[in-house]
């Protein structure tokens, strides 16, 4: 696990080890799109689905063991983070088991929450900020590219965005030496899952204002704010069995804003 994961992980396992290590895999739905799980006091998480993208494995790198198809469920949560065999599916399965372990902490943490907000509505956007986008977040780009600011989009496929979008792309890569210039950085919660956000966090320049937004980003706030996060754009659930539905049906997130999920802001103060 990567150091903003792991801290996050073991600042929740300080607060309450002997619920975490009592706590099971109930439930668990890799959907085309995001990830769900549910544990056995009831708590929900979600994250963006991570696929592999390799060839088949030879069949002597079969793997059956523990968290695999069929031995997810009624798995302890602190084995996951003690599971040292690496897999997307499994990054995957982390974020979303630590997004429904914060979910109770963070409720009851005193937090700064803004309800039913987006962080787009607490930019201060005006023509020619430099704001970085790290993520091909399309609602964004056309919001953004409307209002006059100095947009970068970094992103590893240029293919993924639409013509009149495509001026705004930077490759990922660049992201050391477009991080560190930008007025306000945005980045999508994938960064979580795919193991980024260290590398993200650790470029920005910590005079901007740094936001972390997405399904994925449901994280206990704590280790993102330390790391120089103003605000959190994350997620709350009011109905895991549509929440269910909707994942197993390809939802994406705008989906699940319309049946079953509510948009709230952290706010780093």
């Amino acid at each position: 696990m990567h150091t903003i994961i792991n801290q996050t992980y073991q600042t929740i396992l300080h607060n309450c080890k002997s619920e975490i290590e009592e706590l099971m895999i109930s439930k668990v739905l890799f959907g085309v799109n995001m990830t769900a799980v549910e544990l056995s006091d009831n708590s929900i998480g979600v994250a963006s689905t991570l696929f592999q993208k390799q060839s088949r494995p030879n069949k002597h790198n079969r793997y059956y063991g523990d968290f695999s198809p069929s031995k997810y469920c009624n798995q302890k949560v602190s084995d996951l983070f003690k599971f040292d065999r690496e897999s997307n599916l499994i990054d995957t399965l982390r974020i979303a088991v630590l997004n429904a372990i914060s979910a109770k902490q963070r409720e009851a943490g005193g937090y700064k929450i803004l309800e039913n907000t987006d962080p787009i509505d607490l930019i201060d956007i005006k023509p020619g900020r430099k704001i970085t986008l790290v993520g091909a977040f399309r609602s964004y780009i056309e919001l953004l590219s409307q209002s006059g600011a100095n947009l970068k989009v970094l992103e590893l496929d240029k293919n993924i965005f639409i013509e009149e979008h495509k001026k705004y792309y930077v490759p990922a890569e660049e992201y050391k030496t477009i991080l560190p210039n930008s007025d306000v950085v945005i980045i999508t919660g994938l960064s979580l899952v795919n193991n980024t956000i260290d590398g993200l966090l650790g470029s920005a320049n910590k005079e901007s204002q740094i936001i972390v937004v997405g399904p994925s980003a449901n994280i206990l706030p704590d280790i993102l704010f330390k790391n120089g996060v103003n605000i959190i754009g994350a997620t709350r659930y009011n109905s895991p069995v549509q929440l269910f539905k909707l994942i197993q049906e390809g939802a994406n997130a705008y989906h699940l804003f319309q049946y079953c999920a509510q948009k709230i802001c952290i706010i780093n103060e």
